[in-house]
């Protein structure tokens, strides 16, 4: 992999600007048992820049996010017995992609089979510009086919424990070279890949990244959530891919450093990380 130099830059914010300028980000995310995930990735597009951000969630659960997300707007979408999202949830949901600027899909959603169902179809119809990370990433049971043949570009942001599934191989020979595991994942899925982890590897498969911020204190629930929002919204403003993973990975680094020091390491939880998004983006 060729190293990239320096962090890409944020597209500027003319004077003038409207909400219309920095794109529309869709996220697909939750269930019954995980709202929380939902909740953490739609507030991290809204504070990384996102003019407009739309939550779907299934339908069980719309009434309990609804209340804590005032910024968003929000979809509610057919839903298994289970409080997932459902095959019959696929129309609306690509109907209403159609219009957006970005995708976020995965966080929360469990690997139910009709969960499934909808993650492929959406993986490889959906024009926008998608993230695929956590469930969305297990859904696709090892299977590159949906991926490759995308209508738009994708970025992939598995943990190692993720990268694994989707390779076929242990967590720890990923470990063991994890440039290369990036890498391979790259070429083998015809994505864009950020490798989670201590030193996190952005790659499109020839080009790319090791990030230098960043914390032992990350290594909590819904941090990868935060992450995943962030690139959403980074692509909903018009960056290329690469770009939106390479400076999605180092503002949220950059956060969980501020919030490490602001709580400790020990304490840090992914709101945290959330709450410090703000003066992240203001160091660049």
């Amino acid at each position: 992999m060729q190293e990239r130099k320096g962090i890409p830059e944020l597209p500027p914010r003319p004077p003038d600007a409207h909400k219309g300028n920095f794109g529309h980000a869709f996220v697909l995310a939750g269930s019954t048992r995980m709202t929380g995930a939902a909740l953490l990735t739609t507030k991290a597009a809204l504070r990384s820049g996102a003019g407009l951000v739309t939550l779907g969630v299934p339908a069980t659960i719309h009434p309990l996010v609804t209340p804590a997300i005032l910024s968003a707007m929000t979809l509610p979408l057919r839903a298994t017995p289970e409080g997932s999202f459902s095959r019959d949830a696929v129309p609306p949901a690509m109907d209403f992609a159609r219009g957006v600027s970005s995708i976020a899909l995965g966080p929360g959603i469990t690997t139910h089979e009709d969960t499934a169902f909808f993650v492929r179809w959406i993986v490889e119809r959906a024009a926008a510009p998608l993230v695929l990370d956590a469930d969305g990433l297990n859904c696709l049971d090892g299977d590159p086919a949906p991926v490759r043949a995308a209508a738009g570009p994708r970025v992939l942001t598995p943990h190692p424990g993720e990268a694994a599934r989707l390779l076929g191989r242990k967590t720890s020979e990923i470990q063991a070279d994890r440039t290369a595991a990036a890498e391979e994942l790259a070429g083998r899925y015809r994505a864009i890949v950020v490798l989670k982890g201590a030193g996190t590897v952005i790659t499109d498969g020839e080009t790319g990244a090791i990030n230098g911020t960043g914390n032992p204190g990350m290594a909590t629930g819904g941090s990868g959530d935060v992450l995943t929002g962030i690139v959403a919204a980074l692509l909903a403003g018009g960056m290329e891919p690469l770009d939106a993973a390479i400076l999605g990975a180092h503002v949220h680094g950059a956060a969980g450093d501020l919030a490490a020091k602001a709580v400790s390491e020990i304490s840090c939880t992914a709101r945290d990380i959330l709450r410090h998004l703000g003066r992240a983006f203001a160091t660049l």
